[in-house]
């Protein structure tokens, strides 16, 4: 505290940065880009549950088959968990109910400007799939959060995943029962048996599962009419295509999206008051808790992928799973780390990454400049709709090499990166030092990237 009883807030600095937090959100920003590149790089029809139709050798489906059990929607999980964790940090002098107001606004300015930053990644940058505005909106409620207890914060942040559960069990109850019904129908129709209606409105009903399947539908001719007008040739094209994805297909499901981000983010409030992100529990702790989580999750997750490459439309366990599966999958990744992390071996590995996730922000910026500008838009290298998905994923991985070099031969010159520096002078309303050896500090970013 100043003299006059002011808080003085700056950047957290040097020592008192907690590493395996960096390398969390490092190796959480880079795998991120795995679930982007195929956005930018293909249409978006294979990741509308045809995978198929960009190329299926055995290296395809094997590399596609890991990213869904592994990383798809748990990358953006951890960096849920980091983002509640962050909150934690910035708040440690507002943990009273008398705490600093100037902690609570800083907070608030730095979200609002990351919603700024999102909608430029939005409209300006043209990246549909952007998720700093998302963690914006979401973190604009979490700060009262930041005072309840560990288990009320978990249960709260489990909320989503019961409901998403609860709601797709009709779902797949109306599925099973039509599937179950089939065979005794197109038995009936084979012996030119009269059909009960009932019987005939499953029969419709299975029809159109069947052509939806087969053509898509009025979405998947919206789709190829979108991306063909994209990729003609001209920026304007280009730019009303990507804003064209987010209003029609990204914006609908907006709310969904800021709930998910929400309750992920309080379950990352939790596990900090339980000192597991941080690396405070024991060996055998994290041991247990990641073949806890991982064993559940990822046999949830594998058996949704098979699901998805069935030939007929049977119903989806994965539509019940898949929610409560990513929760799972995403903590037995930070369980995983801080494991690897316990050990020389495992320090010298993971060690580089630490850069990384202090220019997350930056790098998560560079890769849709790299994706959307240089490798797939029509005046770059024009690789759209050229590459199969070992080809996309060979590409994201020469490129999350190219930004780990990066990082770590930018931090031997600057105290952070570009973006990080403009977000925190806006955040700080003062111009922060930013070249080293300047009395720079570095600060945990709230895994925003």
């Amino acid at each position: 505290m100043a003299a006059e009883g002011r808080t003085e807030l700056a950047p957290v600095a040097g020592k008192a940065r907690i590493d395996v937090l960096d390398i969390l959100r490092g190796l959480a920003i880079l795998g991120i880009f795995f679930m982007n590149i195929p956005f930018q790089g293909q249409t978006v029809l294979a990741d509308l549950g045809k995978p198929q139709i960009i190329g299926w050798t055995a290296l395809d489906r094997s590399s596609w088959s890991f990213v869904q059990v592994a990383l798809e929607g748990t990358q953006r999980g951890v960096l849920e968990i980091l983002f509640g964790c962050g909150l934690m940090v910035l708040a440690a002098r507002a943990m009273q109910p008398d705490g600093p107001v100037a902690v609570a606004d800083l907070y608030v300015r730095r979200t609002l400007w990351l919603l700024g930053f999102g909608l430029l990644d939005l409209f300006v940058v043209l990246w549909t799939g952007d998720i700093l505005h998302i963690y914006a909106l979401a973190a604009l409620f979490l700060f009262p959060f930041r005072l309840l207890g560990p288990r009320l914060l978990l249960g709260l942040g489990s909320l989503f995943a019961l409901v998403m559960m609860a709601t797709a069990v009709p779902t797949y109850l109306e599925r099973s029962a039509l599937v179950a019904a089939m065979p005794a129908i197109e038995k009936k129709v084979a012996a030119h048996q009269p059909l009960t209606k009932e019987e005939q409105a499953r029969q419709q009903d299975w029809r159109k599962l069947l052509e939806r399947r087969a053509g898509g539908g009025e979405q998947v001719k919206q789709i190829r009419e979108m991306e063909k007008k994209g990729y003609s040739g001209s920026w304007v094209a280009y730019a009303g295509m990507s804003i064209g994805f987010y209003l029609t297909f990204m914006l609908p499901q907006l709310g969904m999206s800021v709930a998910e981000a929400f309750s992920m983010m309080l379950i990352g409030i939790a596990l900090w008051k339980w000192q597991v992100v941080q690396g405070g529990r024991s060996t055998r702790f994290y041991l247990l808790l990641m073949l806890g989580c991982y064993l559940p999750g990822l046999l949830a997750r594998a058996i949704g992928v098979q699901e998805i490459l069935s030939p007929t439309p049977v119903p989806h366990s994965g539509w019940i799973t898949e929610e409560p599966a990513r929760i799972l999958v995403s903590i037995g990744h930070v369980a995983l780390v801080n494991l690897v992390v316990r050990s020389r071996v495992g320090q010298a590995v993971l060690s580089p990454f630490k850069a990384a996730g202090r220019t997350a922000f930056s790098l998560y910026f560079l890769q849709q400049i790299i994706g959307i500008y240089l490798l797939f838009a029509p005046w770059g290298l024009g690789l759209w709709g050229k590459l199969s998905w070992s080809g996309l994923y060979g590409v994201a991985l020469a490129v999350l090499a190219f930004e780990l070099v990066v990082a770590n031969l930018w931090l031997r010159v600057f105290a952070m990166g570009p973006m990080e520096w403009a977000w925190r002078s806006l955040a700080y309303i003062r111009r922060q030092p930013f070249r080293r050896g300047r009395g720079a500090a570095l600060e945990p970013t709230l895994a925003t990237a």
